[in-house]
C-alpha cells in the first residue's frame, strides 16, 4: 500500500533524501520545488517502505489505508498531483537512483580551525543554519534570542491546534544541548549588545530575526480600539511574553479578518473552535479563558481577489471544511465567485469549494443559526473601520464600488502579511523589508549573514528555510575558505562575560530545559500537554529553578 503526505507537510524535503525510489516530488532542484503547497508521493512508484514517514519531522506521512476522517482526502490529493505528469525515467540501479560524482559541498580543509559563529534567532531559519553548521563542520555555535526561551515562530507562530507542525521544534531542540553549542537567551542584539560587539567576538554572525512587524491596511479607522493585527492575535493565543493577556477584545458575535492566507485561516479557526477542543492544546491560559466566555459566532474572511487566487494552501482549506461544529460558507453575492468555483479544474483551490454552502449573506443581521461559522467573502476589500470609541463595523467594497457594504463587527483583524524591521548596525531595504544581501552575505558587512524572512521576505513555511539556510551557510563557508572573514578580537569567554553583564535574565541550555520541565508540569496539573509561561519574569524564574506564578 502506498503512503500519502498530509496537511502538516513542512516542505523541508527530509523525506525526499531517504526515499529509495524517488517517488516524492517536487524535489530540491526541480523547477516547482518550493512553489507547491506541499510535497506529494506518487502512488504508482511508492514501494511502501515507510522511510519517508520515519524521517518526517512533523509527522505528516501515513500509510494511505490508515488515513481516517478528514485525512482520507489526501490519498487523492497526492495522486492528483501526478495526473498528466510525465514520470521520471526508470533507473536500473539497486538503489533506484542515478549515481553521480561525489559532492562534498560542506567540505573544509582538514587543518581548518573551528569557526566561532553566532546565530541570532532560534526559530526555524536560525536552527536550520545551526544544524547545517553542526552536522557538516566543526564550528562552535552561539545561539542568541531576545526572548528567554527558544523556538521563534515554531513556538509563537504555529497555531496551538497544529501540534504535529510544532513537532519540528523537537527536531531543532536536540541541538540546544549539543556540545559545540552555547545558548544566550534573553539577550537583545541592538540593545543589550551591539552588532559590532557581536561581530568582535565571533568569526561570523548569522541573523535569523524574521519579520516581526505586520503590514498596514492604510484605511480610516485602522487605529481604533478593536482593530488589531494578526501578528498580535497569533502572539496572544500562543502566550508570547510581549503580548498582553487582554490584547484581543472579544466582545461581539462577528469578527472580520482581512486576508485569506494561512495565518488568516489560523486566526479564524482558533476563534470559532470549541474551547473544549483547544483545552487539549498548549494554547495560552488567558486566551483559553477569553474564548470560553467569548460571544464570537462568525468570522468573515475578506479576500481582495477570487477563490482561485486565494493565498491559503489547499491543505489548510481542507482542514477548515472539516472543522467540528463549524460551518464553512461562501458569500455568493458576487457572481464571479460562483462562476470561478464551478469552472475550476482539478488542482485549482477554487474546486475545493464546490461542495461548500453558498449564501448571499445579509450583513445587516446578526449571525444566523446556533452553529458557529466561517464565511469566505471574495472580491472584497476593506475601505474603512467604522466606530467612535471602538470598531463597530467595517465598510468593504461591493461590486468594485468603494462606497460598498457595512459589515457589523466588533473586531477587525488585519492578516495581510508580515514585515521585517531594521536592526541596528545592518543595512535595510525599506521597500522590501529585508536586509540587502548576496547569497545571504550582508552587503557591505563582511562576516555578517542573513537567513529566513529577513533575507528573502515573509514567504514560505518552516521547510522553506532549509534551502535558504543551505545557501547562506554555503556562502559563509566559501568566505571562510577564501580568508574573507574578519578576525574576532574577543574570545568565547569574553562574550559570555559580556552577555552576563548586559542581561540580568540570561538563560542557557540548562535554564531552557528547566523552562520546558516547568511548562510540562503545569500541563500535567491541568490535563494538557503543556501550559506556557506567559511573561518574561515567569520564564526567567523557571529557568533559575524558582517558583512561578500561575498567569491568567
Amino acid at each position: 500500500m502506498t503512503y500519502a503526505i498530509t496537511q502538516t507537510c513542512c516542505n523541508d524535503a527530509t523525506c525526499v533524501a531517504v526515499c529509495p525510489v524517488n517517488c516524492i516530488h517536487p524535489a530540491p532542484g526541480e523547477p516547482d520545488f518550493g512553489t507547491t503547497d506541499m510535497l506529494y508521493i506518487d502512488p504508482k512508484t511508492c514501494i511502501d517502505c515507510g522511510a519517508c514517514a520515519d524521517a518526517c519531522p512533523v509527522d505528516a506521512i501515513f500509510p494511505a489505508d490508515r488515513l481516517t476522517g478528514r485525512l482520507r482526502e489526501y490519498e487523492a490529493v497526492n495522486a492528483e498531483f501526478y495526473e498528466g505528469r510525465t514520470p521520471p525515467p526508470a533507473v536500473a540501479s539497486p538503489t533506484f537512483h542515478t549515481w553521480g560524482a561525489p559532492s562534498f559541498h560542506r567540505s573544509l580543509p582538514a587543518d581548518f580551525a573551528p569557526l566561532r559563529i553566532a546565530v541570532v534567532g532560534t526559530g526555524p531559519a536560525g536552527m536550520y543554519a545551526a544544524e547545517d553548521l553542526l552536522l557538516h563542520t566543526n564550528a562552535e555555535v552561539t545561539l542568541i534570542d531576545r526572548l528567554p526561551v527558544a523556538g521563534g515562530l515554531v513556538r509563537y507562530g504555529v497555531a496551538p491546534d497544529h501540534p504535529a507542525t510544532r513537532g519540528a521544534g523537537d527536531t531543532f531542540a536536540r541541538f540546544h544541548s549539543h556540545p559545540r553549542v552555547r545558548m544566550r537567551l534573553g539577550l537583545t542584539v541592538g540593545e543589550d549588545v551591539t552588532a559590532e560587539e557581536l561581530a568582535a567576538h565571533h568569526d561570523a554572525v548569522v541573523y535569523a530575526v524574521g519579520a516581526p512587524a505586520d503590514r498596514r491596511l492604510a484605511i480610516p479607522g485602522e487605529d481604533l480600539p478593536g482593530s488589531v493585527s494578526a501578528t498580535s492575535v497569533v502572539s496572544w493565543y500562543n502566550a508570547h511574553p510581549e503580548t498582553a493577556a487582554d490584547a484581543v477584545p472579544l466582545s461581539a458575535e462577528r469578527v472580520v479578518v482581512v486576508g485569506n492566507g494561512n495565518v488568516a485561516l489560523d486566526v479564524a479557526r482558533v476563534l470559532v473552535t470549541d474551547p473544549g477542543t483547544l483545552a487539549r492544546t498548549d494554547i495560552a491560559d488567558h486566551a483559553l479563558a477569553a474564548l470560553r466566555g467569548a460571544p464570537v459566532r462568525e468570522v468573515v474572511l475578506l479576500g481582495r481577489r477570487g477563490p482561485s487566487d486565494a493565498a491559503y494552501t489547499a491543505s489548510e482549506l481542507l482542514a477548515l471544511k472539516h472543522l467540528p461544529g463549524v460551518d464553512l460558507v461562501v458569500d455568493d453575492r458576487d457572481p464571479r465567485t460562483g462562476a470561478a468555483v464551478d469552472a475550476a479544474a482539478a488542482g485549482d483551490k477554487a474546486a475545493l469549494l464546490r461542495d461548500v454552502t453558498r449564501e448571499a449573506v445579509d450583513w445587516t443581521r446578526a449571525p444566523a443559526g446556533e452553529r458557529r461559522r466561517i464565511v469566505l467573502r471574495f472580491h472584497s476589500a476593506p475601505v474603512e473601520a467604522l466606530g467612535t470609541d471602538a470598531v463597530r463595523a467595517v465598510r468593504v467594497t461591493e461590486d468594485g464600488a468603494p462606497s460598498g457594504k457595512e459589515i457589523t463587527a466588533g473586531l477587525l483583524v488585519r492578516a495581510i502579511g508580515y514585515r521585517g524591521v531594521p536592526l541596528a548596525g545592518l543595512p535595510f531595504d525599506e521597500a522590501t523589508g529585508t536586509v540587502p544581501h548576496e547569497g545571504g552575505r550582508v552587503a557591505g558587512r563582511p562576516g555578517s549573514y542573513v537567513v529566513g524572512w529577513i533575507k528573502r521576505g515573509p514567504s514560505g513555511g518552516i521547510g522553506a528555510n532549509r534551502a535558504c539556510a543551505e545557501e547562506t551557510v554555503g556562502t559563509l563557508l566559501a568566505d571562510a575558505v577564501a580568508g574573507a572573514l574578519p578576525t574576532p578580537s574577543g574570545t568565547a569567554q569574553d562574550f559570555r562575560r559580556l552577555a552576563r553583564s548586559r542581561s540580568r535574565g540570561l538563560v542557557d541550555a540548562r535554564g531552557l530545559a528547566a523552562i520546558d520541565r516547568a511548562e510540562r508540569a503545569r500541563g500535567r496539573d491541568a490535563g494538557r500537554p503543556r501550559v506556557k509561561l506567559a511573561t518574561v519574569p515567569e520564564l526567567v524564574a523557571a529557568a533559575r529553578g524558582g517558583r512561578w506564578r500561575r498567569h491568567g
